[in-house]
């Protein structure tokens, strides 16, 4: 069992987690749910068509993206979390602040996915002391350089390096493995053959003892395989989950949650009929 918050789920299903971005400049959907209302339409929206868990974002990631002053990504993303109280699925906050952290878990987020994995001086301590669940998230560099150039000797087995170590943190900082979640970082700090490596040998990451996250929606690795633009790459972006999920992903993070749910309906009609 995945334990998140005061929800738990059984790890033998994949998960979608829906994305909603409440930015003017995520590199996908930016500014097209910015305000208040339309994100929590937006979340209203991806709850209806079957996300499990629903992943709030107040600042772009986004190789080149700006960073976000801590006050304004707590303006983005309160009244959104704020307004989905009572939702019978859980909430995550996308941040690695530990103020916003804090604040978040505090509206009612069950969940923080970090894309620092709880480096910041204290997130292990703002996790901590809740109940909720973590994603720990590998990335090289920071957003706004990470795709220049990054390099690595063996990607795969630096990422695994990296992410065993900052699960061993979280654990001596009081966060049980039972709440602890993965992410190999795809399109942070990696090229087009680190990101195929990591895809193709997911299954490695089934070892470090915590369920894997995979992000790849609309990623610019997707439009470097098909040539095409951020906005026709739904597709791409559901085949790209299903692999990850054939590969040992527990969670799918996604913009186009329908068409993903849909795809998994099929693969889990396959897998658990027999």
């Amino acid at each position: 069992m995945w334990h998140c918050g005061k929800f738990q789920f059984n790890l033998a299903r994949p998960l979608v987690m829906g994305i909603v971005n409440v930015t003017p400049d995520s590199f996908s959907d930016g500014g097209q749910y910015a305000s208040s209302a339309s994100g929590i339409a937006h979340a209203l929206q991806l709850i209806a068509e079957g996300a499990d868990i629903l992943d709030i974002g107040g600042e772009s990631t986004r190789p080149g993206a700006a960073v976000v002053s801590e006050q304004e990504e707590l303006d983005r993303v309160l009244q959104v979390i704020e307004g989905l109280r009572g939702i019978s699925i859980p909430i995550s906050i996308d941040t690695y602040k530990p103020a916003v952290m804090r604040a978040a878990l505090a509206a009612g987020a069950s969940m923080v996915n970090d894309i620092n994995a709880l480096q910041a001086d204290g997130a292990l301590e703002a996790v901590a002391a809740s109940a909720a669940g973590i994603c720990l998230m590998h990335k090289q560099g920071a957003p706004s350089t990470m795709q220049q150039q990054p390099q690595y000797r063996d990607a795969v087995a630096e990422v695994s390096a990296f992410l065993r170590e900052r699960i061993g943190a979280a654990v001596s900082a009081g966060i049980t493995r039972e709440r602890i979640v993965i992410d190999p970082g795809f399109g942070f700090g990696k090229t087009l053959a680190h990101n195929l490596d990591l895809l193709r040998e997911l299954k490695v990451f089934e070892g470090l003892g915590a369920p894997v996250l995979a992000g790849l929606s609309r990623k610019s690795m997707l439009g470097a395989i098909t040539g095409r633009g951020v906005n026709e790459r739904a597709a791409a972006s559901v085949a790209a989950a299903l692999l990850a999920v054939q590969r040992g992903a527990f969670i799918v993070r996604v913009h186009d949650v329908r068409e993903t749910v849909d795809a998994l309906k099929i693969w889990n009609a396959v897998n658990w009929s027999e």
